[in-house]
């Protein structure tokens, strides 16, 4: 069912010669191919506003909405239906996330280099975001607390938050969506989806014939297939976006102490989210690699949705990596920088510690991801494709923004005015430097 990927015995010197992050491949996910299809969206919405919205809806989700803002009334009739026990577990998330998101929230820090001498770096909110929830092979609600959370925390004074209207739900996005909106106070909700969501929220579309329109926001966060992230690509720039996120993956760094049984369930559950979705083991161990095989056969033919995960599993982005050691193991999934990382080794902790790139890091065996996408009080919006070698996944921090406040008396200029005036010179900009000297040329 799933590939073999034997690096045992590469060269690991200084000179290697062996691109870990090449020997591991991804799923295809070309963005550059989509734009084709996705620009002339963007440029209909801009141009055409709420009547290129409802033909898109019509067009793509088979619905034709006429309004395509949410009602209060859908939205307070979604959390008043809403199972109890899926309410309990997402006020359960909620508190857990709104937790961390509180105690990584940052500070103003005032430094006072001499006396009349100050420089404030200030955080401060975004000041409107526009969140999109995904709706496709599965209602993600667990994003509407992925994103709104931190947004709230964060001081963000206007949230506005998408997802794809549903066919089968009037043309409203899937009513666990609009509890969760709900309950967490979310009251501007669009049942737009796709590309023209992310444009309607970047250019802003006045009022339809029925409904309200929707004001521009300075920020786009959230996950989304191949058009909505390329939508995201075009429009950066135009608005802030979060990342590009791809297919979602999972690595895990494995030894003989791992449990193939949870390996193997770990690997079938991101499988289970896309055909495109990439399950990587890494390991030392050839008992373990076989064992996890034969729990994965046994596996997946009790799961709900075997197609999709055999596609997956069976697919060029998955796969065991047979390595040398766990040293060799650490090198090859700091180059593949997954945005899931298990560790199933002895001393997780400390191997845990040896990682560089990761989206999140899932510790030992009662650590796995499902714990990340629902109540581990972590983010589950995180970077794909070997991103995480540079970025982060969603926070808090991805909501607010910094401005430093420089604040010198005359004293405080006094003290470093030739310093300016010298280095201005220096660059051949003497205006500069007289925007200086004409405050003591008295």
């Amino acid at each position: 069912m799933i590939r073999r990927i034997d690096l045992r015995g590469a060269d690991r010197g200084s000179a290697s010669t062996i691109d870990y992050r090449a020997a591991v491949p991804r799923a295809e996910f070309d963005i550059e191919a989509a734009t084709h299809a996705v620009q002339p969206i963007i440029d209909a919405v801009r141009d055409r506003g709420y009547d290129a919205i409802v033909e898109f809806s019509e067009k793509f989700d088979g619905v034709r909405v006429d309004d395509i803002r949410v009602p209060a009334a859908a939205l307070t009739k979604a959390l008043e239906e809403l199972d109890p026990d899926i309410r309990a577990g997402l006020e359960e998330s909620i508190t857990r996330l709104r937790a961390t998101c509180e105690a990584e929230l940052e500070t103003d820090a005032v430094t006072d280099l001499a006396p009349g001498a100050r420089v404030t770096h200030r955080k401060v909110p975004v000041g409107r975001v526009g969140l999109y929830v995904p709706g496709g092979l599965a209602p993600l609600v667990s994003s509407v607390l992925m994103n709104v959370v931190p947004a709230q925390v964060a001081g963000a004074p206007s949230i506005a938050l998408a997802s794809p209207p549903q066919k089968e739900f009037g043309g409203l996005p899937q009513p666990t969506i609009l509890a969760a909106c709900a309950l967490l106070g979310v009251d501007e909700v669009y049942a737009v989806g796709g590309a023209q969501a992310i444009a309607m929220f970047a250019y802003g579309v006045s009022a339809g014939s029925t409904s309200g329109g929707c004001e521009r926001v300075d920020m786009v966060t959230g996950p989304g297939n191949i058009y909505v992230v390329t939508a995201k690509r075009l429009l950066k720039g135009q608005v802030g976006i979060d990342s590009e996120a791809g297919p979602t993956e999972i690595a895990i760094l494995a030894d003989e102490t791992a449990e193939a049984a949870y390996v193997a369930a770990d690997l079938i559950s991101q499988a289970e989210h896309d055909p495109l979705a990439a399950s990587v083991l890494v390991t030392d161990s050839e008992t373990l690699a076989a064992d996890v095989e034969a729990e994965l056969d046994k596996q997946v033919a009790a799961t709900k949705h075997v197609e999709r995960i055999r596609t997956s599993l069976t697919g060029a982005q998955s796969g065991i990596v047979l390595v040398d050691d766990v040293d060799q193991g650490v090198d090859v999934v700091n180059a593949y920088a997954a945005e899931h990382l298990e560790i199933h080794t002895a001393d997780a902790a400390r191997v845990a510690g040896r990682i560089r790139n990761a989206g999140a890091i899932f510790v030992g065996s009662f650590a796995p991801v499902s714990l990340g996408d629902y109540c581990a009080g972590s983010n589950h919006v995180l970077p794909t494709g070997g991103c995480a070698c540079h970025s982060s996944g969603l926070s808090v921090r991805a909501f607010t923004k910094s401005i430093h406040v420089v604040d010198y008396s005359r004293e405080g200029l006094a003290a470093v005015k030739d310093h300016v005036v010298t280095l201005a010179e220096a660059e051949d900009l003497p205006g500069h430097g007289a925007a200086v000297s004409v405050r003591f040329s008295s």
